[in-house]
């Protein structure tokens, strides 16, 4: 072996284990991540969400979130809407679609303008529903539910919410 050979072997040697020494160091820092931004990704606990009992309903009949947006007002709206055992609405209509998922108990919902508890569908937590702008339907919680049911709905405002028979209030007990 010449002079030269062993001079570039330990070169390669004297790098090799240099790259390979700070290797761990380089890994460490990979694997940091920065810190969540509170302003950039905004978390509310269950416990700290703003669940307000709906105005002109009776108590513990229907209570509602608000978590983005407004229905009465423009644009996208996102909201959670918990319905109590024996209560749900009466016939009504939107202009818009709403987009629902059933996210704990079950929730019973029909269409039409005609009012029959009897004649409503269970649906299960994880379920989706479409609520299709300008069709009459009901939904809520049978007397005999286990518990609440609590909705998540989306959908674009104003939603122009209209009772089928506006002489009669908003809700029905079952």
């Amino acid at each position: 072996m010449t002079d030269t050979q062993t001079r570039a072997e330990t070169r390669r040697d004297v790098l090799a284990a240099s790259l390979l020494g700070s290797l761990p160091l380089l890994l460490a820092q990979a694997g940091r991540a920065s810190p969540l931004n509170p302003e950039q990704t905004i978390i509310r606990a269950p416990e700290d969400l703003p669940w307000i009992p709906s105005k002109d309903y009776p108590e513990r009949s229907v209570d509602r979130c608000a978590l983005t947006g407004d229905t009465e007002g423009t644009g996208l709206y996102y909201t959670l809407i918990r319905w109590w055992p024996g209560y749900m609405s009466a016939p009504h209509t939107y202009t818009s679609d709403r987009f629902c998922m059933v996210l704990s108990g079950t929730w019973w919902c029909n269409s039409g303008a005609d009012f029959d508890p009897a004649a409503c569908v269970p649906v299960k937590a994880g379920s989706f529903v479409r609520r299709v702008a300008g069709t009459p339907h009901y939904d809520g919680v049978v007397r005999d539910g286990a518990e609440p049911a609590v909705i998540a709905i989306c959908g674009m405002a104003p939603v122009n919410y209209r009772l089928v028979d506006p002489a009669r209030p908003g809700w029905r007990r079952v």
